[in-house]
């Protein structure tokens, strides 16, 4: 008898033959199509985490706030008064480089999905975005589609965009990353997860008809881009918000009634991933009736219900004498709800099509044992760094690098893409976009209110994976406190190339480490995630991008701060300048290369954060604070001017050999503060035994860095609003 499963199907499923050899052993037969394409969607890269998760369970997932770590759909954590917050960070990339407006679209809708179908109402979305070089010719419709498409989503469903990142590098030029953060509100006795039980109960589909849209949308996304990639457009999804709202509101109803035993989204790998997880972790059985599913599409065959992933749809398991009441919801709703299924006692997945048995799957080993490796890794050669400039460098030359910083696309004002998103609807954002290094979001009808960022340096991550990896949770931390927050849990999204390469596989192992290290010593746990990999064209991969978004708890509104400034207050700078340029903002302009990212000492970065909290919580004394980053304490000085459009006199470069060491070097651990009380600040610091400097005093119409150079606010504010408007118009 003639093989249905040949070497060509193999590869078009994108199924090594050892992986084969393995389902041979599982079915202890040869699969049919439609099997194997179950296999191939549960077992990719982007399901699976095949080449990650034995480095991935290293991470820590606990601390005394953590009610739910990696694991289910989203992270939980406790913000007390019973309430709790969900979040996580996925990525849409290559989906995103293909068809960039619905790409992005369906990215902000998925990860809404992760987080409502754990019963929370989701508050505010970020993002985390890298693009090609400016100069490439598909990066300015490729940034016009995906902002648009991000914001037409969140705008129609109602929720805030509050922030995020945006990035430009050559590296991204054939895979740019569309990574979408979204974070909700429950409470903790109203918490659903996607575990199925209850032998008989019915399984209900609900939401939009299925369609061909997005089969293989998995596998696509677990396989370099080649040329032919961008007439992948069928397995890009297609959004509609509108329904995702309807969808939003039945289920929250649905949550409120004692109806729902398990629910979970349709998200990558559509029915069979949803249908697959959930009777795994409830160590039960499924029998699906694939006819009953509703389909848009004539004709649509078992392989391509299973395989589909048309958004904005939904699985749920409910009391079977609850049936009346859930069709009676989602009728209010408007929206089609199907009973397609139930569960068994067999840990097996039947699938049934038109009464004929077309597939018959055991649930566990596809879930829970997709194949995990150990792949080979070793250290690339890294770019010899140009020798350092030893001539003095002239005032002139140290203000024109500031300002071409400043209109650099990477340090310009974000303000063309923040626009375009509703960062107030709901009615209770208090910072977002360029007003604080955290948006804050107030926690409706209370006192308190949640801080959240996004944050990597790919520039260091490259040079140095481990360390910047480890910069990269650091600056989350930082930028928590400097809100007022106490920083509680990350989620991660590990972008990187193929790990089938030794020198990529290296950079995901080592990135995990810092990540791993800089959790640990700030007790700050990685409590979701998604790890996006073969981020590569013809085989060259993007830099290492292992975006970190955190989220802390403001307990009282009052200690909010951002950006604020006030006239003759005074300015400190807090931690050690040691005068770190390798790999800086201000090395980049001036084309040196190569280095490493500064350190981090994890003690001096505890000792200052906790320090600076405890100032901005105890104390009336901060106006303002901004932790200090890419660019320095020059460009951080300069953002507080235009965020303030007021100017401050700098006053400590006087007999300074070099100078640019001070203004653009990039050590950790530092912050720029904003004090109304000299007095009682630089008595609690000493106290502390914190290092700090007193560097200035707000007030005027220049930033004046005195004895060396001064720029009028106005020209800061045009310089660093222009480059957006030039580059799109």
């Amino acid at each position: 008898m003639k093989k249905i499963i040949t070497k060509k199907i193999l590869n078009e499923h994108n199924i090594s033959s050892k992986e084969y050899n393995m389902i041979l052993n599982i079915m202890g037969r040869e699969p049919n199509i439609l099997e194997l394409g179950i296999f191939s969607v549960m077992w990719s890269e982007h399901c699976s985490y095949k080449s990650t998760k034995k480095w991935l369970k290293t991470l820590p997932i606990s601390n005394d706030k953590v009610i739910c770590g990696p694991g289910e759909n989203a992270g939980i954590i406790d913000i007390g008064n019973n309430d709790a917050i969900i979040f996580k960070m996925e990525s849409h990339n290559h989906p995103s480089f293909i068809e960039p407006y619905q790409g992005a679209a369906t990215g902000v809708g998925g990860i809404m999905r992760d987080v409502f179908t754990m019963g929370a109402r989701p508050i505010a979305n970020l993002n985390s975005l890298r693009f090609g070089d400016p100069k490439n010719k598909k990066t300015k419709n490729l940034l016009r589609g995906v902002v648009k498409g991000i914001g037409d989503y969140g705008n129609c469903v109602g929720i805030p965009t509050v922030g995020g990142e945006c990035f430009f590098h050559k590296s991204y030029n054939n895979n740019i990353l569309v990574n979408a953060m979204s974070v909700g509100l429950v409470k903790k006795n109203k918490i659903f997860y996607a575990t199925a039980k209850g032998v008989g109960n019915p399984i209900i589909y609900v939401g939009a008809k299925t369609g061909r849209d997005g089969i293989h949308g998995a596998t696509m996304a677990s396989a370099e881009f080649t040329d032919d990639s961008e007439k992948q457009r069928p397995q890009v999804q297609v959004g509609d918000p509108f329904v995702e709202k309807l969808l939003l509101e039945s289920c929250l109803e649905l949550m409120n009634q004692d109806v729902i035993v398990a629910i979970q989204d349709m998200g990558a790998a559509g029915l069979t991933s949803s249908s697959f997880e959930m009777a795994s972790k409830g160590d039960c059985g499924v029998d699906l009736f694939l006819d009953k599913v509703p389909c848009r599409e004539k004709e649509m065959i078992p392989y391509e219900m299973m395989l589909s992933e048309t958004q904005e749809r939904m699985l749920m398991i409910i009391k079977p004498e609850k049936r009346k009441e859930t069709y009676k919801i989602f009728k209010k709703w408007g929206l089609e709800a199907v009973e397609i299924g139930k569960l068994t006692n067999t840990n097996k997945m039947n699938l049934y099509f038109n009464k004929e048995l077309v597939g018959t799957l055991p649930i566990k080993p596809l879930a829970d044992s997709a194949p995990e490796y150990d792949r080979p890794s070793s250290k690339p050669k890294r770019l010899k760094k140009k020798k350092a400039i030893k001539k003095i460098i002239s005032k002139e030359k140290l203000k024109k690098v500031l300002i071409t910083i400043l209109s650099s696309p990477n340090h310009s004002s974000k303000s063309w893409i923040f626009n375009q998103y509703d960062s107030s609807v709901m009615g209770d954002t208090i910072f977002a976009s360029e007003m604080a290094d955290a948006a804050v979001i107030r926690i409706h009808n209370s006192k308190k209110a949640i801080s959240i960022t996004s944050d990597c340096n790919p520039i260091y991550c490259k040079a140095d994976p481990k360390l910047g990896a480890e910069i990269a949770v650091a600056e989350s931390w930082r930028n928590l406190i400097s809100t007022g927050a106490d920083p509680i849990a990350i989620t991660d999204n590990l972008n990187f190339g193929n790990p089938e390469k030794k020198e990529i596989m290296y950079e995901i192992k080592q990135a995990i480490k810092g990540i791993k290290k800089a959790c640990e010593e700030l007790n700050y746990p990685v409590v979701s995630g998604n790890v996006s990999l073969y981020n590569e064209t013809k085989g060259k991969a993007i830099l290492p991008t292992p975006v970190i978004g955190g989220v802390g708890l403001i307990k009282n509104l009052n200690y909010r701060k951002g950006f604020k400034m006030n006239e003759k207050s005074f300015i400190y700078l807090v931690g050690k300048s040691k005068g770190h340029l390798d790999l800086s903002v201000f090395n980049q302009h001036l084309n040196i290369k190569g280095g490493n990212p500064p350190k981090v000492n994890f003690t001096e970065e505890i000792n200052n954060g906790n320090f600076v909290k405890k100032l901005i919580q105890k104390t009336k004394i901060i106006d303002g604070c901004h932790d200090i980053s890419e660019g320095g304490v020059a460009l951080a000085l300069a953002e507080l001017c235009i965020a303030n459009k007021m100017g401050m006199k700098i006053n400590f470069l006087k007999n300074k050999k070099q100078p640019e060491k001070i203004l653009f070097c990039e050590d950790q651990s530092r912050y720029i503060l904003i004090v109304n009380n000299k007095k009682t600040f630089e008595s609690l610091a000493r106290n502390d035994g914190i290092s700090f400097q007193k560097i200035g005093i707000v007030g005027g119409k220049y930033l004046d860095f005195e004895s060396q150079f001064k720029i009028t606010v106005k020209k800061l504010l045009k310089t660093n609003s222009k480059w957006f408007k030039n580059y799109l118009r």
